[in-house]
């Protein structure tokens, strides 16, 4: 017998039969130090696959290789389901277990809004830190009947944190210059953002240009409108700010009535956590990770392949 077939029937007999290197020595006629290294040759050429299937399972090889290869502080990954039936619920989950072990436990998180960020507020778990302060980012009041989502979540986060959240109370697109002007000189708004600009850590997610972006649904932008900026090369919008491929606003015209903070402020954070899932997002998150506008990834396992397969 061959040393490959040696080695399945190694693998057969410890993963199929549960049975001990020595008790394989003995049926095979070798010692258990050749059945413990046929058992690792197993593994290496690949005859043995182990996969851990729980939907919390994370990919740790994975998480490795985007570390070192995109440069960045962490990552978390999580296998992508057949179909991708409930993705962004897995890394909205696997979101709110990385917050509530990180550490140091951030005294002030700054956090935007949008489905995959109520997501994750609603798995947080009760007394995930103490005395947290939860601060908006962006704008968020919605335009239409829709109510919004922002001030609740933030305030989900908050209080699962025994802390506080300090509400934006602006919509995030503005229809004037002059009116987001305004609204910034307004001594409650400006103490709200400064609040955000201080931020230990920050919370966002990203949204793609079609017609069911989350600024069509609250009255933000119309269907033609973000038509016209997918023409112009936006592939997508992080804090309300849609960028092209390379990272870059699109429509300074339009970026400057968008209230929140700025792209150069996630940039030059310390702790800046993207939670993105589905292949419908892969440009997206490759244009955040890419042009360093986060610093820690929360994705699904194809996600993560699709951005280094590209690097």
């Amino acid at each position: 017998m061959d040393d490959e077939l040696l080695a399945v029937r190694v693998a057969e007999l410890y993963y199929d039969e549960n049975k001990t290197q020595d008790e394989i020595g003995g049926l095979l006629g070798i010692s258990r130090w050749k059945a413990g290294r046929l058992l690792a040759q197993a593994r290496e050429h690949g005859i043995v696959r182990i996969e851990i299937v729980h939907p919390r399972a994370r990919r740790l090889a994975t998480e490795r290789a985007l570390r070192e290869r995109l440069g960045l502080a962490d990552a978390v990954v999580v296998p992508t389901p057949e179909n991708e039936i409930g993705v962004q619920g897995r890394v909205a989950q696997a979101a709110a277990d990385f917050l509530a072990g990180f550490r140091p436990v951030p005294r002030v998180l700054g956090v935007s809004w949008g489905r995959t960020l109520t997501d994750v507020a609603e798995r947080m778990p009760d007394g995930w830190a103490t005395g947290v302060t939860v601060v908006q980012i962006n704008g968020g009041v919605s335009l239409n009947r829709r109510p919004g989502t922002a001030a609740t979540l933030a305030s989900t986060i908050a209080q699962r944190g025994r802390g506080h959240a300090v509400l934006l109370p602006s919509p995030a697109i503005l229809e004037r210059l002059s009116t987001k002007k305004a609204i910034e000189s307004d001594r409650t708004v400006a103490a709200v953002l400064e609040r955000a600009e201080e931020a230990n850590a920050y919370l966002y997610s990203a949204g793609v240009v079609d017609e069911n972006s989350a600024h069509v649904e609250s009255g933000y932008l119309r269907a033609d409108d973000v038509e016209e900026l997918a023409r112009r090369g936006a592939i997508g919008d992080i804090v309300g700010r849609y960028i092209d491929a390379n990272g870059n606003i699109v429509d300074p015209a339009l970026d400057e009535r968008t209230l929140g903070v700025s792209l150069e402020t996630l940039r030059a954070a310390a702790t800046a956590i993207l939670v993105i899932a589905g292949a419908a997002k892969h440009d997206i998150a490759r244009a955040v990770v890419t042009s360093g506008l986060c610093t820690v990834l929360i994705t699904d396992e194809a996600t993560a392949r699709a951005l280094l397969e590209d690097s």
